[in-house]
């Protein structure tokens, strides 16, 4: 579904992103992990459209993205921290979004049911908590039913409860067949969501693996012990 080939960027001199070389497929719910300025964020930000790579080749459906923009409606992200207009009310936010994208398609309002945002539909944007705002930035990439969700961090500021209500929201989906990609620093949050791993450092993919195969090759039950242990033998060689 999304393809990713010998792809580089530089800032500067910094290289952000070295030779990167991955696969995505449906129904999969992959954690993209990694120590921060490992390139997390610019290899989401290349796959979306923002970045654009020094050389290497994305592909969605087979198709390269270079210069294309309509692949991106087939897209919900979710980004760490939404930004958005603070006298605007969520329920203007979440019409404004609508009209913009002006889909024909059924729109997937559960996280507005399950997160009650209704009863909030009159506040100001500015006058939201942080979890609250990403309770709005959860919907809003669900709503449109993509193919493909991009989550960064999304957990992050949220009550326990809505929390579940993501996760739930999440393996629902993936089990509907769609490519889920989640960065987390939060590896106790990914046991029940993910199938792979794709571990990052200094700008390159340092593992790719499935969770079972993780898990049995560490003979571990919890991903953060199963990649700690990875970590440690790897400092021991």
């Amino acid at each position: 579904m999304i393809e990713i080939k010998n792809l580089n960027k530089k800032f500067g001199k910094f290289e952000v992103l070295q030779n990167i070389n991955l696969s995505f497929n449906k129904g999969e719910c992959i954690a993209l992990i990694g120590p921060n300025g490992c390139g997390k964020t610019t290899l989401i930000k290349a796959i979306l459209g923002m970045v654009l790579p020094d050389n290497g080749l994305i592909e969605f459906n087979e198709k390269s993205v270079l210069g294309e923009y309509q692949y991106r409606e087939n897209i919900g992200y979710m980004p760490q921290i939404g930004r958005y207009p603070d006298t605007m009310t969520i329920g203007q936010i979440i019409e404004m979004i609508k009209q913009i994208r002006n889909s024909n398609q059924p729109l997937d309002e559960d996280l507005v049911k399950a997160f009650e945002l209704k009863k909030m539909f009159n506040k100001q944007m500015r006058t939201l908590s942080g979890g609250t705002t990403q309770k709005v930035s959860a919907t809003l990439a669900f709503l449109f039913n993509p193919d493909v969700l991009i989550l960064d961090e999304p957990t992050a500021g949220l009550d326990p409860l809505a929390s579940e209500i993501l996760k739930e929201k999440i393996i629902k989906e993936k089990e509907n067949g769609k490519l889920i990609l989640i960065t987390s620093h939060l590896l106790s949050e990914l046991d029940d969501l993910v199938t792979e791993i794709i571990f990052m450092q200094e700008g390159k993919v340092y593992f790719h693996k499935k969770v079972a195969d993780l898990k049995a090759s560490t003979k571990e039950d919890k991903i953060s012990k199963a990649i700690a242990q990875i970590l440690k033998n790897k400092g021991n060689e």
